[in-house]
């Protein structure tokens, strides 16, 4: 799952989720610099990535896109999930996309924390291009992954990885929605355990 996924499965509790979505940028014994629930919430998002990737419907999605996409199928699923999510937003959130989206960004621009440049820069690129509401639609994902594309060394074909979530969208759709329950009750009871 992807950083919308990732904050979303957090529930209320903001640093959970402050640390859930920053883990991939924090390597290390960096993981001690910050507030416990931080810490937890870094937790959690190793918990969810290991989830994702050994269950069977994950995997046999990066399966459809591997022979063309290789090691960044798995990427490309989490991305396509994030969409998925935005798509089906109000059935799993009372609040719209857009009143979380602007709740989180004013949270994350008040966190009274001092965060690395490499973390300020990822929080600024991810409210200034309003990443959380640009997963709803095919075009903004494509904006998204053509922009990851750009930070990659080498040829990814990220941002030409939309075609295929165009061509096989009932699939995709119906994959997403026999994930995330589980993954919706994984997380709950994860948080408990923290």
């Amino acid at each position: 799952m992807n950083f919308l996924a990732h904050v979303f499965l957090s529930g209320n509790d903001f640093p959970l989720a402050f640390g859930n979505l920053i883990a991939d940028q924090v390597k290390g014994n960096e993981v001690q610099n910050y507030p416990l629930q931080v810490q937890k919430g870094i937790k959690l998002h190793h918990a969810i990535d290991h989830f994702t990737d050994t269950h069977q419907i994950f995997k046999e999605c990066v399966t459809e896109l591997f022979p063309v996409y290789r090691h960044f199928s798995r990427v490309i699923i989490d991305m396509y999930f994030d969409h998925f999510l935005a798509v089906h937003w109000n059935r799993y959130h009372s609040l719209s996309l857009e009143e979380f989206s602007k709740k989180f960004y004013n949270q994350l621009r008040n966190y009274n924390i001092d965060f690395s440049i490499k973390i300020n820069s990822f929080i600024n690129a991810l409210i200034n291009y309003n990443w959380f509401e640009k997963y709803k639609s095919i075009n903004g994902l494509g904006i998204i992954m053509t922009q990851m594309e750009k930070r990659t060394s080498f040829d990814s074909n990220l941002g030409r990885s939309t075609t295929e979530l165009i061509e096989k969208y009932s699939y995709f759709n119906e994959q997403f929605l026999n994930f995330i329950r589980p993954l919706i009750a994984f997380s709950k009871m994860k948080i408990t355990q923290l």
